[in-house]
């Protein structure tokens, strides 16, 4: 009897001392009471206490109402996944990678700022490339692969370049880097953003066609002198007549690009024949006719018509009046 009783108290031990092993894992510390009541095993929705905002995925948006075992497939906890493409299909087909939370939210599929994603891309969709339609850049017989052909202009308008005959792209060997001269925010090709500053498109060149100055379909054989697109206005103007005066063809030494060749200026005059913009004669004339009163030839000059008298009656030839006053009055 005693031995039997000895047995009973071993056993009795034995038992008060094991604990019953959680199917949830040895790691799972949260108290069965959180999920479960007396009722069962089952989990009790009335009881039901567990932070999931503590976890790695806060239960929001679509996945709120979600059964627990949609996630939960082991009763082990920690062996739930947390990111998206581990329980989602990828059917992009890995061509945006594997963060979905770049464009989507637990709240839904939907995307709703592409721009805004697209600021954080390698390129951003600026000027028309915002009114376009995904399928355009990103061409898949699904629609839901994101492959491109590349970031680069040339990459997607390549057959605008060589459709181009105004000018002729290929013809004119232009760069394929297209936004040298069509900026990326623009919303059509034309109104050119090209650094012309070898040429300053200034005052009347501004209001060019680029096939007025390049008349072939070379751009690079222009020439950037005036008297290379300016020799007829060279030859045709006769107040005072370039031409028989021998007057230089750098058009710059005169004329700036303001419109209609005014106003103009011949200031190498000083140093080359007579000082009129200094000494005497600044400011006392006012167009070249007043001593050159024949347009034909600026080589006639006639000093007489301000100095009549400025010997008392003593009849100087005008070649005479500069022979003796080569600077002017008082020289």
């Amino acid at each position: 009897m005693r031995i039997l009783s000895l047995v009973i108290l071993v056993v009795t031990l034995y038992l008060s001392n094991q604990k019953t092993e959680s199917p949830h894992g040895s790691a799972f510390k949260v108290s069965c009471k959180t999920c479960h009541s007396a009722k069962g095993w089952q989990l009790d929705k009335e009881i039901y206490s567990f932070d999931h905002s503590k976890t790695k995925l806060p239960l929001n948006g679509g996945h709120s109402g979600l059964n627990c075992r949609l996630c939960h497939i082991s009763l082990v906890f920690s062996e739930a996944k947390s990111e998206c493409y581990q329980c989602h299909k990828d059917i992009h087909q890995n061509t945006v990678g594997f963060d979905c939370g770049r464009c989507h939210t637990a709240a839904s599929w939907l995307v709703s700022n592409i721009e805004a994603i697209h600021r954080t891309s390698r390129f951003p969709l600026l000027g028309a490339h915002r009114t376009a339609g995904c399928i355009d850049c990103h061409k898949s017989e699904s629609y839901a692969r994101y492959d491109v052909k590349g970031v680069l202009c040339i990459d997607c308008h390549r057959d605008d370049y060589n459709a181009t005959t105004n000018p002729n792209h290929i013809q004119a060997g232009f760069s394929e880097d297209c936004s040298i001269c069509h900026p990326i925010n623009s919303f059509q090709w034309q109104g050119s953003g090209f650094n012309h500053s070898f040429f300053p498109l200034t005052q009347a060149h501004a209001a060019l066609k680029c096939s007025d100055c390049h008349i072939s379909g070379n751009y690079a054989a222009a020439k950037p002198d005036c008297y290379s697109c300016h020799q007829a206005d060279y030859n045709n103007t006769v107040n005072p007549n370039h031409k028989t005066s021998g007057f230089p063809t750098s058009c710059e030494q005169c004329h700036s690009t303001a419109p209609g060749w005014k106003p103009a200026s011949y200031t190498q005059h000083d140093t080359q024949f007579f000082p009129i913009y200094s000494g005497s004669h600044k400011g006392k004339w006012t167009v070249c006719g007043e001593c050159h009163p024949n347009p034909a030839n600026y080589q006639l000059f006639d000093c007489k018509r301000c100095h009549a008298d400025a010997h008392k009656g003593k009849n100087y030839t005008n070649a005479q009046c500069y022979a003796c006053h080569p600077r002017g009055a008082g020289d």
